[in-house]
């Protein structure tokens, strides 16, 4: 499974920004998608999920703020960010899990989101 990410950028704190994710190859009818973020010096951590049936799962940090999304037909997922924070940015992940809300197996490269105070 190959994933290609597109989104991100420079933006001011409240402000919104929209992340996509394409993933193509060998995709099962379940999976689970979603997207992880990685600052400088921390840890990378989940931002939201979403499994093809529609369930979700939200980091607290961003619950109320953040909307994740699919099309399971073209097996897209998208992240729309509002009221972003100095504290959103980091290095955003496409991910890919064979699951339901199993371990990731496939990574996308990475985007760059920078929220400025």
């Amino acid at each position: 499974v190959q994933l290609q990410a597109s989104g991100g950028g420079l933006v001011q704190a409240g402000g919104s920004l929209k992340l996509s994710c394409t993933a193509s190859g060998t995709i099962r009818t379940v999976n689970t998608m979603g997207w992880y973020r990685q600052a400088p010096g921390k840890q990378r951590e989940l931002v939201a999920r979403v499994t093809t049936g529609g369930n979700t799962a939200y980091a607290d940090s961003v619950k109320g703020r953040f909307t994740i999304s699919r099309d399971s037909a073209k097996n897209t997922v998208s992240l729309q960010m509002n009221s972003l924070k100095p504290e959103d940015t980091a290095v955003y992940y496409c991910s890919f899990a064979r699951g339901i809300f199993t371990v990731t197996n496939y990574w996308g490269q990475g985007t760059l989101v920078t929220v400025s105070s």
